[in-house]
């Protein structure tokens, strides 16, 4: 089996590949481009976007993306999106243990495994599930309009529910089709691998999930507490941006493999973490928050985050998060247009924006022709947040940004 290794936002590879694997990672979507190489025959030139991970084209060839910054900060930024109360984190430092593994994919089946492991370590979670079915003695309850269509009301059988005291939960489902969704992925160690393959046969007695289908929902409580790190990691796995979860049906040149996208990665970490240092001061933040750009309300907008008053009535700030590097210059005008649309709609004298990129100071730039009666025109904001940073000191980078949202709502 082949193998090509390609580096988040990197310059375009030629690499050999079958004209079937190439037109798959291009009608995939995953690469920034896919096209053939017009200087070599049965090369392809493919650049490597936004997706971190490893997939797996049709003919076995793995294409495997390498992010920026390290997969121990990668998964930190994941582990506190997905619960920034930090109850999953099992180290000093406040990340994933991801092993020794410096690969997206290896580490994230080790820390998925681990988790699992820690969850099923006094016994497999068992709960209440209602069960319809046809018996030839009743039990709990009769279902009298299923028992009159099906036999015209005669018994035996009968058609009964009950609540069934079993190992089927929703929550047993989903780490059992993690593990197997992890057990499909390419390069997952062989250690690894047999690991997950124990934790399989341990949730045996739980249904597997039916593609294509959403997955089971499951609620917070004392009764699960000792599985909810290892759900929410395992429900990152399944809602990965792969492109192995396409409706049935679909071109069957796809890939399978998973992804994930560093873009949306990284707007979850600042608004999440934005929301838990703005609540310090009193205030509430409403994730991709939607409003419309025009009277009519035909035209859509949705800031990553809209900082609101207590009462959430009145809008006092806006903020969008973008992982993009930067020009020589500093200046990403697209983003400023967006960003004075944002406080435009709601009548807001600032907008912020957030990057993932260098250390540059803060910067802000007023805009022509909005003074108000204060005489100051629009302000819009550039910060920037640098990932080599450990995570206490990105935390606190974020929360000074918070306090300046709160600061300057104080003023309005």
């Amino acid at each position: 089996m082949s193998e090509v290794s390609l580096h988040e936002y990197g310059p375009a590879v030629s690499v050999p590949l079958s004209s079937r694997a190439g037109r798959a990672l291009a009608t995939a979507g995953i690469l920034q481009s896919a096209a053939p190489d017009p200087a070599r025959e049965g090369h392809w030139l493919l650049r490597a976007g936004s997706r971190v991970g490893a997939v797996r084209t049709p003919g076995g060839t793995v294409v495997r993306i390498m992010p920026k910054t390290s997969v121990t900060r990668l998964f930190f930024l994941l582990g506190f999106s997905l619960d920034p109360a930090a109850a999953w984190r099992d180290s000093p430092e406040g990340t994933i243990d991801t092993g020794a593994y410096d690969d997206v994919v290896p580490a994230l089946a080790y820390a998925v495994e681990r988790q699992i492991d820690g969850a099923l370590r006094q016994g497999v979670l068992q709960g209440y599930r209602e069960v319809e079915e046809s018996a030839l003695v009743m039990r709990g309850r009769l279902r009298e309009a299923e028992q009159i269509r099906r036999h015209f009301g005669r018994t035996p059988p009968v058609e009964i529910a009950y609540d069934a005291y079993t190992a089927d939960t929703a929550e047993n489902r989903i780490l059992r089709a993690a593990t197997e969704r992890l057990l499909r992925l390419p390069g997952v160690p062989g250690a690894v691998r047999r690991r997950l393959a124990h934790q399989r046969l341990r949730l045996s007695d739980a249904r597997p999930l039916i593609r294509g289908q959403e997955l089971p929902r499951w609620q917070p409580s004392r009764l699960n507490a000792r599985y909810q790190p290892a759900l929410r990691l395992a429900e990152a796995v399944l809602r990965g941006t792969s492109p192995e979860h396409r409706p049935p049906g679909a071109d069957p040149l796809t890939v399978e493999g998973f992804l994930i996208d560093m873009n949306k990665l990284f707007e979850d970490f600042v608004t999440v973490a934005l929301r838990e240092a703005l609540r310090e001061h009193g205030l509430t933040a409403r994730l991709q928050d939607p409003h419309h750009l025009d009277v009519a309300r035909l035209v859509r907008i949705r800031p990553d985050l809209v900082v609101w008053t207590r009462d959430g009535r009145t809008p006092l700030a806006v903020v969008d998060a973008k992982y993009k590097v930067e020009k020589a210059d500093g200046l990403l005008n697209a983003d400023l247009y967006q960003a004075l649309t944002y406080a435009t709609v709601l009548g807001l004298r600032e907008a912020h924006l957030v990057y993932a990129a260098g250390r540059r100071p803060e910067r802000f730039h007023e805009v022509r022709g909005t003074a108000g009666r204060n005489g100051r025109g629009v302000r819009l904001y550039q910060h920037s947040l640098d990932l080599s940073r450990e995570p206490a000191q990105l935390l606190a980078a974020l929360r000074q940004i918070a306090g300046r949202l709160a600061g300057d709502a104080g003023h309005l």
